[in-house]
């Protein structure tokens, strides 16, 4: 079974930092893709950021310059470095990973809360 264990999330004041971990249960190269979506009350679960096994990345626009995506490959372990944290990025953000076999499947893991107070 394919599992995604995020850690990290929590509390922090406008300006600050945060940062996510998602622990693979297998290589993340066995992964077409890794990274985060989040979702506000309200509104549509939405990509942040993702890390490909080529090791290129994507950004949502909102998070670009302010957000980092990584990966540590001999500990199965996706990295999000949140920097400049505004109210708005105030979410559950949720690891998600695409593998492909005959079709793509998409994993997701438990979700964290994020809330930047103003």
């Amino acid at each position: 079974q394919v599992q995604l264990v995020e850690s990290g999330g929590g509390l922090v004041q406008a300006g600050g930092s945060l940062s996510l971990s998602c622990a693979a249960s297998l290589s993340t190269f066995s992964f077409v893709a890794i990274g985060w979506y989040r979702q506000a009350p309200g509104k549509q679960r939405e990509l942040v950021a993702e890390i490909y096994s080529d090791g290129g990345t994507a950004y949502a626009d909102s998070v670009k310059g302010r957000f980092t995506i990584s990966r540590d490959s001999a500990k199965n372990t996706v990295y999000l470095q949140m920097n400049s944290l505004k109210p708005e990025d105030t979410a559950v953000y949720y690891c998600n990973g695409k593998r492909l076999s005959s079709t793509v499947v998409v994993y997701w893991g438990q979700g964290n809360q994020v809330t930047v107070s103003s």
